[in-house]
């Protein structure tokens, strides 16, 4: 079966299907038409190209299939990119053929059977080998694997370039030829001369002498916040205008190159360390803006360390990305926010995989005493809870999916048994039809997290306070339907699992409300220099 990170290489083949009607310049930095730096010409006409190569090589045999009333399914099998191993079910997401499944597929083959696209391996293993995907393929790994910038000149960890790990993920350098300038660390003699810590305050003020980062900044306590999360943290969303036909325009796919050099992630507009404003409309913002609100001081200090399918069993092997210099820097908010893998896989059988309470408790002591020797001294780090997903199912499972509502033949229960049958869903042990096994799974996140408050009251560590907070996903849910929306709304619709914008930016509310009210030294304090700030240096070079 194909793991998810080949489902992964696979999607943005798809997605770039319908890329040439709409293969104009991409937008680096917001999900409208903001672009202050852009994408590369190069990036630009590589995505172009794939596009019309992939239209030129498989487009032709689509349209065939599809005009012969074949299904997405059979369309999928003909061209080999889908198969059935031996010994295992048939995987559907759409209603069988009225014939008998063989026959169609042998009739669909029939069809195409002088193709050249179909001389090209789809097996798993070597999809990276089609001619067209070994480059972005090769992009898409390298971000994964070293979660830190692939442009970053001066190897600080920090980059001018906003996706690959850029600086919709962290801070962005204010000078790339220099690596003691970056976000949050402490000014290198109060900025006279430039900028060291990227907030956009530097130089001295002419009428008294004394350095603008010295008179607006010092003693304000200035912090960053730093998120340790999943696909969750990171706002992992596909939207539903790509795969829905009717929604599909123009504009729809403006942002997809951005996407996809983005992991399919989008942290600038994420609840913890998002700087954009919503495109949702509501009035909440992230924990990053409501710090650099409260402080201008702390512009720029944010880090996103958050990817695909982490989990607490493997954050060792990325959280290394993490930039904080205990003697340079300031102090920093950590959020560890693992909220789902520990519970979720595709497995078929997906209890033996769920983190069992005292490995978490291991694995998490042991990122504790990692950022302990790497935080600076006044640090705090919160540990966050884990969510009760049979709200997934409650919520989804008879409303229809987007590839379904035009004809009303695919439900959520469909979808999310398509994916179990092909053993990639993102949490089979939510996302399924058995009840106890969705009561099983939220009892052992519940578990999970009472191992977490644990941690919280009973260790203690000299470089910071440690503290625990439950994932409050019942109250956000309660606060959405007093503004007269819908629970299924607050879930992500193409894939059935992450939490929105909406409800990222909802529970981000909660946590910050419960911060300021039981532990409010975590925020600092307020700068009252902020109208002083703002009136000498504007928006301190925006982000």
């Amino acid at each position: 079966m194909k793991s998810p990170w080949n489902i992964l290489l696979v999607t943005p083949l798809f997605l770039l299907l319908p890329l040439c009607t709409s293969a104009s310049p991409a937008s680096d930095d917001s999900p409208s038409t903001r672009n202050p730096n852009g994408h590369t010409c190069l990036e630009k006409l590589f995505l172009k190209t794939t596009c019309y190569l992939v239209i030129e090589m498989f487009g032709p045999d689509i349209i065939k299939l599809l005009s012969t009333d074949m299904n997405a399914d059979v369309v999928c099998h003909t061209l080999k990119f889908c198969k059935q191993d031996p010994g295992q079910p048939l995987c559907h997401l759409y209603p069988l053929p009225k014939e008998a499944w063989k026959f169609t597929l042998e009739k669909a083959r029939q069809i195409v059977k002088k193709s050249p696209a179909l001389k090209y391996s789809r097996s798993s293993a070597d999809i990276c080998s089609l001619p067209f995907l070994a480059k972005i393929c090769q992009k898409i790994k390298l971000a994964i694997k070293n979660s830190v910038p692939f442009k970053d000149v001066d190897s600080d960890k920090y980059s001018v370039f906003p996706t690959l790990r850029g600086y919709h993920w962290r801070g962005r350098d204010c000078n790339d030829s220099n690596k003691m300038a970056y976000p949050g660390r402490r000014p290198d003699n109060w900025d006279v001369h430039e900028d060291s810590n990227c907030n956009g305050i530097w130089g001295v003020d002419p009428k008294d002498g004394i350095p603008y980062e010295k008179k607006f900044c010092e003693g304000s306590q200035p912090r960053g916040i730093i998120l340790l999360g999943d696909s969750a943290g990171a706002h992992f969303h596909i939207s539903p205008e790509w795969i829905t036909a009717s929604q599909m325009s123009l504009k729809s796919f403006i942002n997809l190159p951005t996407a996809l050099t983005n992991e399919l992630n989008w942290p600038q507009i994420s609840g913890a360390t998002g700087f954009l404003d919503s495109i949702s409309g509501i009035k909440e913002k992230s924990i990053y803006l409501r710090l650099r609100k409260r402080n201008h001081c702390n512009h720029r200090d944010y880090q996103n360390i958050s990817r695909n399918g982490a989990s607490s069993q493997n954050l060792d092997r990325f959280i290394e990305s993490l930039s904080r210099d205990p003697l340079l820097d300031h102090p920093a908010i950590i959020i560890y926010a693992m909220i789902g893998n520990d519970v979720c896989n595709g497995k078929a059988d997906p209890v033996p995989e769920m983190t069992t309470p005292k490995k978490l408790y291991s694995s998490v002591m042991k990122t504790l005493k990692y950022l302990n020797s790497h935080l600076p001294n006044g640090s705090h780090v919160i540990l966050y809870g884990l969510p009760n997903g049979t709200f997934l199912w409650d919520n989804l499972h008879n409303r229809y999916y987007p590839l379904g509502q035009l004809n009303k033949d695919v439900t959520y229960a469909h979808f999310y048994s398509f994916l179990n049958c092909l053993q990639v869903s993102p949490c089979h042990s939510w996302m399924s039809s058995n009840k106890t096994l969705r009561n099983l799974t939220s009892e052992r996140a519940k578990q999970l997290s009472n191992t977490l408050k644990n941690i919280a009251t009973s260790q203690k560590f000299t470089n910071f306070d440690l503290f625990y907070a439950d994932f409050d996903f019942q109250e956000v849910t309660e606060e959405w339907q007093k503004r007269g929306g819908e629970p299924w709304q607050l879930i992500e619709p193409v894939d059935g699992f992450h939490p929105n914008e909406v409800a990222l930016l909802l529970l981000a509310d909660r946590l910050w409300k419960k911060v300021e009210l039981h532990w409010p030294q975590v925020l600092g304090k307020e700068n009252p220099f902020n109208p002083q700030i703002e009136q000498v240096f504007g928006d301190q070079g925006g982000h």
